[in-house]
């Protein structure tokens, strides 16, 4: 009998099948924008999460794992809720509208969650609890019928070789969708637009996509097949198909976590980067999966082509290794040579289809072709369907949150690589696996080909594990610059941490750098070390009771340990993410630093500091924020209006805020909007100007809830004190000689830069719009043009200082700017 790939009767053979066939491509095609709505999704309500519940790794490891768990449980669920009698383009339209209407209830409900979040939210393990119901009331109901999609459209064709190509198709389809929606996202829709409108757009797409395929169902008529299918038996040996295709999900994700920490670090960890390296994973995974789809439906044994995928991947694994950390980075590249930041951009992509290309189209192959194995007349599609994307999820959410929260951190990427290539051996195995199912007279003839292969595998598995090579300290410290810095330096400390790799290193002069994202974020440069404790001395010096203060990123330390030595400290809270950077990097700057971490005074927090401050009832007399550069992927929730709105929130009467704002790796833009954005929760605030050799280079700006007032007699008076000795010691050290030199850096208020702000994008929770200005310049170096532009109306503060008729007048003396004011 002729083996038919869609939904056929004898009585209507002629015109149902011709009329599913041609249906068969348009249902490519809404899945491609079904796919495309998913990514849109994924990544706007992860944005939106984590402003509640922190983007700390345990915060990530819980929402990655509630939303790939969420489509686990529908592709399990549906074929077993969902009767094969309803038509399948009817099933899959309403799916698609309840996943449009959860998604705008998400949208519009998402500031009632984070109220009730920030009511209740603790610390410890009923913390983590309570974040995970927070991530499973938000993301389960729409992820449930994500993960059905698939399942449901699957009841459209029959589990015949051919069918099972289409199965493959349709997911291939759905990962082409969410490789348009991974790079619409990042490069459009947040980056000119916002949340609301990238939700609109996928829920359009939802729409159209469950409106055509209710108008496809009218015109296409379906008739379940007569045959028994939840009675049909599987395949013998069927286990060791799906534990293959789970251990290649476990692999996979596991490697993207790994790989995407690599190139972050090459590239530089912005949106686009994230971005780019999703949808190249993404395309990858399409391709592989529309070659494996394609061939499937040829071949008489599609579980020896799945093992051939795996043992390949030990291949491709050990590839990308090598190239991720051994050379790439030494290509001859610099990209500070373009300003166009869109050129770089293009070499990125180019350089990341090298590197992760190959492993990516083998584990989409996988999938498709572990359909084929399973397949057999007459079985329920959605249960294949559904069984096999199961099985790959589970392997997923294993690998994510295993490479992620534990493997990296313990054994370090170099170790990771090898056990996944390991694992990708022995799926492999598991798949070529023949005593269980072959005729008991091929039994002796496969155990000897068995021992055979097991012997070869292992040696291969052994050798290209050994040429994963070690992780470059160089690499570590200076990512995107190691082919033209570090040549020189001595490297003192390398980690792996849970959400970043962190450096110490010397430079032969002795200057001390701290290296985290691929560059130096602190060091014991004067430069450096004016910043930053300008920042400490400014926050605890202006209030004049600053008993209790806030330190968010701890870095090398130096701004914390200005604060520790305020006499009147009673408190120091340090929040930072990354447990690395206190327990370990602080300590080598303990000499510049004065030991912090280790002052009875002081107590660190591991949290996102946006988090803590969320769930914090303890209040402030000053709190101060360094964190990452602005265009590091997530750091611009701690500059938006909301989170300087809830810093005020949490200050005593008097209190100060602090923030450290860039002017080199930026563009104006940026620089633009993090000062507008600060000053529109502190309108009197204060700019003060860390200059080298007379050039702009990064400043402080200064808010208070009062109108700020800076008698500047008063804070020499203290300065003078036997009890501030280490303080006046610590000013000298960076060129500081009295309170006046240190209110001689003011640079401006927020009055004097009102017109150079007029054009300024205020970054908000809704949009981040910071991340994507600042992302654009991060290879820049036009410090002193921005620094110009920014302090020409800037004018001596009248109201800003007080003091002596003569200090006054030096004062007023030694305030300069560029343009002479």
């Amino acid at each position: 009998m002729r083996e038919m790939s869609v939904r056929e009767t004898p009585l209507d053979e002629s015109a149902s099948v011709l009329a599913s066939r041609r249906v068969l491509p348009v249902l490519l095609l809404l899945f491609l924008g079904s796919g495309c709505s998913a990514l849109i999704y994924e990544i706007v309500w992860f944005q939106l999460l984590e402003l509640v519940i922190g983007s700390s790794t345990i915060s990530l490891g819980i929402l990655l794992g509630t939303f790939m768990g969420g489509m686990c449980l529908g592709s399990l669920l549906f074929p077993r809720f969902i009767s094969r009698v309803h038509h399948p383009l009817r099933v899959y339209a309403f799916m698609e509208l309840g996943i449009g209407i959860i998604g705008l209830t998400i949208f519009f409900g998402m500031p009632l969650v984070g109220g009730v979040y920030t009511a209740w939210a603790g610390s410890g393990f009923l913390g983590m609890l309570f974040r995970g119901i927070v991530a499973g009331v938000c993301l389960i109901p729409p992820t449930l019928l994500m993960g059905a999609t698939l399942p449901a459209i699957s009841r459209w064709v029959e589990t015949t070789p051919r069918g099972v190509s289409w199965l493959g198709f349709f997911y291939g389809g759905n990962i082409g969708g969410a490789v348009i929606g991974s790079l619409l996202a990042g490069f459009y829709l947040l980056r000119v637009h916002d949340i609301a409108f990238a939700t609109f757009v996928a829920v359009a797409l939802n729409v159209v996509v469950a409106l055509l395929s209710l108008g496809i169902s009218k015109g296409t008529p379906y008739t379940p097949s007569d045959s028994n299918m939840e009675a049909t038996g599987q395949r013998a040996g069927s286990w060791t198909i799906y534990l293959t295709i789970a251990i290649s999900g476990m692999t996979a994700l596991a490697a993207e976590v790994i790989w995407t920490r690599l190139l972050s670090l090459l590239f530089g960890a912005t949106v686009y980067t994230f971005s780019l390296i999703l949808a190249v994973f993404l395309l990858g995974l399409g391709i592989g999966s529309g070659v494996g789809s394609a061939l499937a439906h040829q071949m008489r044994r599609p579980r020896v082509a799945l093992a051939w995928c795996q043992m390949l991947l030990c291949a491709a694994i050990a590839w990308s290794a090598y190239m991720l950390t051994q050379s790439l980075p030494y290509w001859p590249i610099d990209p500070s040579i373009s300003a166009e930041p869109w050129f770089n951009l293009q070499l990125d992509l180019v350089r990341t289809l090298w590197a992760i290309l190959p492993g990516a189209i083998l584990w989409g192959a996988s999938f498709p072709l572990a359909l084929g194995a399973l397949a057999s007349r007459g079985q329920d599609p959605a249960r294949l369907v559904g069984g096999v994307y199961a099985a790959n999820t589970v392997g997923a959410i294993v690998g994510s949150l295993g490479a992620s929260l534990l493997l990296v951190a313990w054994i370090g990427s170099q170790h990771s690589q090898q056990l996944l290539i390991i694992l990708s051996a022995t799926a492999g195995v598991f798949a070529l696996m023949p005593v269980a199912f072959e005729p008991e007279s091929m039994k002796e003839k496969s155990n000897l080909a068995l021992s055979v292969f097991l012997i070869l595998a292992a040696a291969y598995t052994v050798l290209l594990a050994r040429r994963v090579p070690e992780l470059s300290p160089r690499f570590v410290e200076y990512g995107r610059f190691a082919a033209v810095r570090g040549a020189q330096n001595k490297t003192v400390y390398v980690g792996e941490g849970l959400t970043a790799s962190v450096a110490v290193s010397d430079l032969p002069d002795g200057i001390r750098n701290y290296h985290n994202a691929g560059k130096v974020q602190a060091s014991s440069d004067p430069a450096d070390m004016k910043l930053q404790r300008m920042l400490g001395h400014l926050t605890t010096l202006v209030p004049e009771n600053p008993r209790s203060v806030l330190v968010i990123g701890c870095g090398a330390g130096v701004t914390a340990g200005a604060v520790s030595i305020e006499p009147k400290l009673e408190h120091e809270t340090i929040v930072e993410i990354e447990p690395l950077v206190p327990r370990v990097v602080s300590t080598y700057f303990a000499e510049h630093n004065f030991d912090v971490v280790r002052n009875p005074k002081v107590t660190v927090r591991v949290d996102d500091g946006r988090h803590f401050l969320l769930t914090t009832k303890e209040k402030f007399d000053g709190i101060t924020s360094d964190p990452l550069d602005p265009w590091v992927k997530g750091a611009a929730a701690l500059y938006t209006r909301e989170f300087f709105e809830l810093a005020k929130q949490h200050l005593n009467p008097g209190g100060v805020v602090t923030q450290f704002v860039q002017l080199y790796e930026s563009n104006e833009e940026a620089v633009k909007s993090e000062i507008a954005t600060f000053f529109e929760a502190f309108p009197n605030g204060v700019v003060f100007a860390n200059l080298v050799n007379g050039q702009g280079y990064d400043v402080v700006l200064l808010g208070q809830v009062e109108p700020t007032k800076i008698d500047v007699d008063k804070v020499q008076e203290r300065l003078n004190l036997p009890q501030y000795a280490r303080m006046t010691q610590s000013l000298r050290q960076i060129g500081i000689f009295s309170a006046e030199d240190l209110m001689a850096t003011f640079a401006g208020q927020a009055a004097d830069l009102k017109p150079w702000m007029q054009d300024a994008s205020i970054n908000r929770d809704r949009n981040l719009r910071l991340q994507y200005l600042a992302g654009m310049g991060l290879n820049l170096y036009k410090a002193d043009p921005i620094y110009i532009n920014m302090v020409a109306h800037a004018r001596f503060p009248e109201n800003l200082f007080a003091g002596s008729e003569s200090t006054m007048q030096s004062l007023r003396r030694s305030i300069r700017f560029p343009s002479g004011q």
